[in-house]
């Protein structure tokens, strides 16, 4: 079992590594002082650039519950945090009035008792045995949605009107992620320290793809990543590949028995890594033919 939390930055890194995570070292310090300061850690990037990744090796070295809340349009406090089991509770009003229970007051306490509450990942969190929470893509929530974090970011706690506040006997290890698609507000920001997930160059993004998928020849696998890495040079692409694509490409290219990259089965598996078709007819033909002939160059 690993320490907790790490005795250096040079412990996290290779907690992480551990996992198939290669952080650099700004990324490592980031994490360690999250770790050790008791702080949520949020995590803002382009898709694909490995932010949830980061949550769950870190579930799974420390290692705690992973407690993921994927955000959404339209998550309120019932899908997030807590919520009452109403069908139970009007079967315990009709067991009661069997019964000839006549206290009304009484019979009203009942009802919010803690047997009846339905906890969702918040609550999860908090409760029961030590966790990671990872609130995902908290930039695909409402905005007014953020006021309910407030509390379990800043105080580990929930408050419940009918019950009273519910604290984490051990607060979980908290991570926040965004892909920038609309801004956090200050007040999340305020609670949590703070690391943008950039892509990879190009030698941290081999090391990456040695350690997610060895088969890889070694030349192709340079080659890949010299190729990836151009695509994300400027702004001609709607989406570049993401770190997942380019070891997906790689893995793919490999299963055709391919130990270079080619033209052809290049094109023939744009789909791996390009998700959108205009992306995909852009680079087709003589412009693919090309981009693949530099990546080999540029990898030696």
């Amino acid at each position: 079992m690993a320490d907790f939390p790490p005795r250096d930055v040079a412990a996290t890194q290779a907690l992480l590594e551990a996992g198939g995570y290669v952080a650099d070292a700004a990324l490592a310090t980031t994490v360690h002082l999250a770790l050790a300061m008791g702080r949520p850690l949020l995590l803002e990037g382009e898709p694909g650039t490995g932010k949830t990744e980061i949550a769950k090796v870190l579930a799974a070295q420390l290692p705690r519950r992973l407690v993921r809340l994927q955000c959404h349009d339209g998550m309120d406090l019932a899908s997030a945090a807590y919520e009452w089991n109403h069908a139970r509770q009007l079967m315990a009003i009709r067991l009661a009035e069997t019964a000839h229970e006549a206290d009304r007051s009484a019979l009203e306490r009942g009802l919010y008792d803690r047997r009846f509450l339905e906890p969702r990942p918040l609550l999860q969190a908090i409760e029961g045995s030590p966790a990671l929470l990872l609130i995902d893509e908290l930039d695909r929530a409402d905005e007014p949605f953020e006021a309910f974090l407030l509390e379990v970011l800043a105080d580990f706690q929930i408050t419940v009107p009918e019950l009273g506040t519910i604290r984490a006997q051990t607060p979980p290890v908290v991570v926040v992620t965004s892909n920038r698609t609309r801004e956090v507000h200050d007040a999340i920001r305020r609670r949590c320290l703070y690391h943008w997930v950039d892509y990879p160059n190009a030698a941290r993004e081999r090391a990456i793809l040695a350690r997610r998928a060895p088969e890889v020849p070694a030349a192709l696998s340079a080659q890949v990543v010299a190729f990836a890495q151009e695509l994300r040079n400027g702004d001609a692409f709607f989406k570049p590949p993401g770190v997942a694509e380019t070891v997906d490409w790689a893995r793919a290219l490999t299963a055709l028995d391919r130990r270079e990259l080619e033209p052809a089965a290049a094109e023939a598996t744009l789909g791996v890594l390009l998700k959108y078709q205009d992306d995909i007819a852009r680079l087709r033909g003589a412009e693919l033919a090309r981009r693949v002939e530099e990546a080999r160059e540029a990898a030696g």
